[in-house]
């Protein structure tokens, strides 16, 4: 009898990181989870590729994949994931804002499941008050934000704080993803 594979939430919504979206979704997959991705209203992600590029003093932003979504956020039954992804890239900005986001990153916080967030993934986690008194990482332009909500900042490629694992951006996905799916078992 085939094993059913545990499912896996991904958080996000329009200007997501592309990579930090992809990445996670193919990941789990191959590994033998069955991620699913919820967006506010439940439709396709319309992402964004950030790009380091000599000659500006920031990242670059450009158009990026559609990534069609499995549900919206007020259809997740937080008790059918093993554990939860957060991207960043621009989306985490208005995120933090929809009182379903919160709830369920509280849900996944409060009961200690796996939770993995990256670059400005940290701006839901300072949202849903669980900073204060963590070690974590993410786009070091952040690092104020975390340090002022009480989080200890570490310029390093993956950080995991009990059930929470950190990264800065989408070239620590290596690390990133390694641990979570050791946190996942």
């Amino acid at each position: 009898m085939a094993k059913t594979p545990r499912s896996i939430l991904i958080l996000t919504g329009d200007c997501a990181e592309a990579l930090e979206v992809m990445y996670p979704l193919q990941r789990l997959r191959e590994a033998g989870f069955a991620p699913e991705i919820a967006t506010p209203n439940g439709k396709v992600v319309r992402s964004v590729i950030h790009d380091f590029e000599p000659e500006f003093e920031t990242y670059t932003e450009k158009p990026g994949y559609r990534i069609p979504a499995d549900l919206s956020y007020e259809m997740v039954n937080v008790n059918r994931y093993a554990g939860l992804v957060i991207p960043g890239g621009r989306a985490p900005e208005y995120i933090r804002n929809e009182p379903k986001a919160i709830e369920i990153v509280v849900h996944f916080m409060k009961r200690r499941k796996p939770v993995a967030a990256i670059c400005h993934a940290a701006q839901i986690l300072i949202a849903a008050g669980y900073c204060s008194g963590r070690k974590l990482t993410c786009y070091p332009a952040l690092c104020p934000d975390v340090e002022r909500a009480g989080a200890k900042f570490t310029d390093s490629e993956v950080v995991v704080d009990g059930n929470l694992v950190t990264s800065r951006a989408w070239p620590d996905h290596p690390a990133f993803m390694r641990e979570f799916l050791k946190k996942l078992g």
